[in-house]
């Protein structure tokens, strides 16, 4: 049975099914693992859903869905003189109002917390994921690492991109889940990007977050469309952007690999001892590193040879 893209959609019923989410309309979308009804009336945010959703797959009948969330103006006086936008989950407003530009930024982070703080199926770390050769490689790294920037760069060097943000690891088989969405990219990082890969089509750039500036680009259409190819754990590598250094991977005892990854778990409590036999079967699984750059084309070598060793 094929599926309909988004893309394939004319862009006034996408307008329309997003305008329309108070009367039992609004756009859904598969997400990986997840399908996610979302609404606004908004055009800056339906141009954004329709240009960084392109490739993701519009689910035409109205069964459960697992997010139903929506972006739009607060209901208040003072949205009349200064505008807002609120994220809206079942709803209920969960965070405060943001500047009136920051829609589609504000659909994304809601996004993200919707699946880290109520997905509770999966373990879930702040990780960028991609695969190589059936191997998942995770990047745990908190913001400002260059984390997101050396996972869009293997992205558009043939790694096939699971999550730019969070990593999902199946409890049973202790597998990665795809959950390519748009990624995300802050500051000095988007210029970065441009000038390593002209080809990148990035939406509307949003100034003054709370992150700075933010751009987002779609994911590739072959990423999307592997959505149900989950790879399993091959390298677990801690990224380190600083300015000037030579890229350099450095191996990492087990040990520490594994406190590293708690501390970068967002549900490791939940799933207690349950939590520590798959972290430590992911770490066990796993090759473990340390990686400092400043070039990305050094990155790219430097992990063209990690894929490249029948050992890691």
């Amino acid at each position: 049975m094929s599926k309909a893209l988004l893309a394939e959609k004319p862009a006034h019923e996408v307008r329309t099914a997003l305008r329309r989410f108070r009367a039992g309309g609004g756009l859904r979308l598969r997400m990986g693992p997840y399908v996610a009804r979302i609404g606004s009336p908004l055009p800056e945010v339906a141009d954004a859903v329709m240009e960084l959703y392109r490739h993701h797959e519009v689910v035409e009948d109205s069964g459960f869905v697992d997010f139903d969330v929506a972006v739009r103006r607060p209901r208040s006086l003072r949205a009349l003189w200064r505008p807002q936008v609120v994220f809206e989950l079942d709803g209920e407003e969960p965070f405060n109002p943001l500047p009136g530009d920051q829609g589609f930024p504000l659909l994304e982070w809601g996004l993200n917390w919707c699946v880290y703080g109520h997905c509770h199926q999966y373990l879930t770390l702040h990780a960028a994921v991609l695969e190589r050769g059936g191997r998942a490689l995770l990047l745990p790294a908190p913001s400002g690492s260059g984390k997101s920037t050396l996972c869009a760069a293997l992205a558009f060097r043939g790694w096939r991109l699971l999550s730019d943000e969070l990593a999902l690891i199946d409890p049973v088989a202790g597998e990665l889940l795809p959950l390519p969405r748009p990624v995300s990219l802050k500051n000095a990082s988007i210029d970065v990007i441009r000038r390593f890969a002209p080809e990148v089509r990035f939406g509307s750039m949003v100034k003054e977050t709370a992150k700075g500036v933010v751009a987002h680009f779609a994911p590739a259409e072959s990423a999307v469309q592997a959505s149900d190819k989950r790879a399993a754990p091959g390298w677990v590598v801690f990224p380190r952007y600083a300015a000037g250094a030579p890229a350099r991977l450095q191996r990492l005892e087990r040990a520490r690999a594994f406190v590293q990854l708690v501390e970068n778990a967002f549900n490791y409590d939940v799933h207690g001892s349950a939590g520590f036999d798959l972290l430590g079967s992911v770490v066990d699984r796993s090759d473990c590193y340390t990686f400092e750059y400043s070039s990305l084309d050094e990155a790219i070598v430097a992990f063209e040879r990690l894929a490249g060793s029948p050992h890691g």
